[in-house]
């Protein structure tokens, strides 16, 4: 069985970085965007749902059972949009099939639980992910931090009902996770030293 972690994160917490320099110290495959690039290559209308969920909450008008035993709906944009996200899965279980490797987000830990990953969840107090954010990107250097925190907290509340959609579980719960990890001040390297330890 390949070695698998997958990573849930809060915007602004540096989950992605640590994503990136874990694969590079394991030498293994690291997937994010590239997801993303490989759903869209395989279906020309993924790019418009993956639109949609980045300004939404997933299909509203349902109950999350639905969602999870994918029941026949009524709703023609409902069923595209569950149809989207089985094929995220199916690209995302391609991935990990494939070879060992990171994977960030996309309920990955979820869609992957019976080839037991290693889960973590990595999160920060909000002022270290504002300055964060302000060294990573160039757009926040417009906004106010009251502007830029209820940006990051928005985001972050799409990612937990798009998590609890598919799922039926709280995003950011420590019982969905093997290891949660404040990056608040820490050293980047020695966070993937000690992530190093806990799985080899």
């Amino acid at each position: 069985m390949n070695r698998i972690i997958t990573i849930s994160r809060e915007f602004g917490s540096g989950g992605r970085e640590v994503g990136r320099r874990l694969a590079q110290a394991l030498t293994i495959a690291y997937y994010d965007q590239e997801i993303v690039t490989a759903l869209i290559n395989r279906t020309p209308e993924a790019e418009e749902y993956i639109r949609y969920m980045a300004a939404k909450r997933p299909l509203p008008l349902l109950p999350i059972t639905t969602a999870r035993t994918f029941g026949v709906p009524t709703n023609c944009a409902v069923a595209k949009n569950l149809n989207f996200y089985i094929q995220e899965s199916s690209v995302i279980r391609e991935a990990a099939e494939r070879s060992d490797c990171v994977i960030v987000g996309r309920c990955a830990d979820y869609i992957l639980q019976d080839l037991k990953p290693f889960r973590l969840f990595i999160y920060a107090d909000m002022r270290f992910k504002i300055e964060r954010c302000r060294e990573k990107g160039a757009d926040a250097a417009e906004m106010t931090d009251k502007a830029l925190q209820q940006k990051m907290i928005s985001i972050d509340k799409r990612r937990a009902h798009y998590y609890q959609f598919y799922t039926g579980r709280n995003w950011g719960d420590k019982a969905n996770y093997d290891v949660c990890i404040n990056t608040t001040h820490a050293d980047m390297g020695k966070i993937v030293l000690a992530i190093e330890k806990c799985i080899l």
